[in-house]
């Protein structure tokens, strides 16, 4: 993620704002594999654009095991100014357990840059990292609470600790089948000079819709709102990029 830079999590593509995802049981494993595709007008993470505002095409899939064990993956299109990353592919692994009402993650993700060269000559920014996560989440009625924690002993770009809280709600508004989503996060980086931004904050506001089609999956309609503190002259580096200001998001999801 350039600029990184996620999300959605919390993991972009695992993102906190990532839509609910369809489940097949594969025979008696104890195994279920859900999948969902989207298309949407930008790949956000954590408030930054990592395709310069342009459209994004995405997928994931994910297996979980009755254990509560889960591996996934997901796939975006990139395109960072100056850099010839094309493609992102994350992988993740973890386990999930509910205790005292509180439905418990913890796990850890890479995220990957295959095909991308990094430039000849002076510094060779190195895309590749990893972070491990926590999140919790709890429903409270028609709204669900949830909270996360990111930590990468080296950010993006070779950028130090990095250390990242988010937090939100999803509340089922009980009109027209909408729900009314919010999210607020901070990024903490070590070496800001690096990275091309300071630490900042970022925020969203969206409504979704689901609209299921018989014997194949669900449809998910979702319009959003997102910024970012990062003012224009600090963000990556003081270039002309707009990929770290207010804009407004939609998306559609197909789960299968």
């Amino acid at each position: 993620m350039r600029i990184l830079i996620l999300a959605a999590a919390a993991l972009a593509g695992v993102s906190l704002t990532q839509p609910a995802q369809a489940q097949i049981a594969l025979g008696e494993t104890g195994v279920t594999l859900t999948t969902t595709a989207t298309y949407a007008s930008d790949y956000l993470f954590r408030g930054i654009s990592q395709t310069r505002s342009r459209m994004a095409y995405q997928g994931a899939t994910e297996a979980v095991h009755t254990s509560g064990v889960y591996v996934g993956g997901f796939i975006s299109n990139v395109n960072f100014q100056g850099w010839d990353a094309r493609q992102e592919v994350d992988v993740y692994g973890g386990y999930r357990v509910t205790l005292a009402g509180f439905n418990l993650d913890f796990g850890g993700i890479g995220y990957l840059y295959p095909g991308y060269t990094a430039p000849q000559g002076g510094a060779s920014p190195v895309l590749d990292f990893a972070e491990i996560y926590a999140k919790a989440t709890r429903e409270i009625g028609p709204v669900n609470l949830l909270a996360a924690f990111n930590y990468s002993p080296n950010f993006f770009g070779r950028s130090g600790d990095g250390f990242y809280v988010e937090g939100g709600a999803d509340w089922k508004t009980g009109v027209w089948d909408l729900t009314l989503g919010g999210r607020v996060g901070y990024q903490w980086i070590q070496r800001n000079q690096v990275f091309g931004t300071p630490d900042y904050a970022w925020w969203s506001i969206t409504v979704s819709r689901e609209f299921p089609v018989a014997n194949i999956g669900t449809i998910v309609a979702t319009v959003g709102y997102y910024d970012t503190s990062i003012s224009k002259q600090d963000c990556i580096f003081g270039t002309s990029q707009n990929i770290c200001d207010a804009r407004a998001y939609g998306s559609i999801a197909f789960r299968f």
